[in-house]
């Protein structure tokens, strides 16, 4: 899926590992396990610091991971920031929709398939 020059960069960079702060963190959401529409960065400017600035991207279809308009933007977003280092999730950590914001309760209406599942590794909780 990483096909273009920027979406390749992105990955590069999340692969040198931790090179100083501040810290650019990369997370992908989706409504299954396959496909990521959303992708959230946050910078977080020193070590025990909470996130300093966050941003999101959502793709109404196709996967947003395949996008190079957005990962241009999130590189753009990542050295205004000045970033030193960046960690990026392997795979899709959650539903795109923000509990208490998109919706109320314990599981998300729209993503029948997170219902019931553990966001980190998507196997169903007992």
């Amino acid at each position: 899926m990483l096909e273009d020059r920027f979406l390749k960069r992105l990955s590069k960079k999340a692969r040198k590992g931790l090179r100083g702060w501040p810290i650019a963190t990369i997370a992908f959401y989706g409504p299954n396990l396959s496909q990521a529409t959303k992708v959230a960065v946050g910078i977080v400017p020193s070590e025990n610091a909470a996130v300093e600035e966050l941003r999101d991207w959502k793709v109404e279809r196709g996967d947003v991971r395949a996008d190079p308009g957005i990962a241009r933007e999130i590189l753009e977003f990542i050295e205004e920031h000045q970033a030193r280092s960046v960690v990026m999730t392997d795979g899709i950590i959650g539903c795109p929709h923000q509990q208490g914001i998109d919706y109320e309760g314990e599981w998300c209406p729209v993503c029948e398939f997170w219902h019931g599942r553990d966001r980190f590794t998507g196997q169903r909780v007992q």
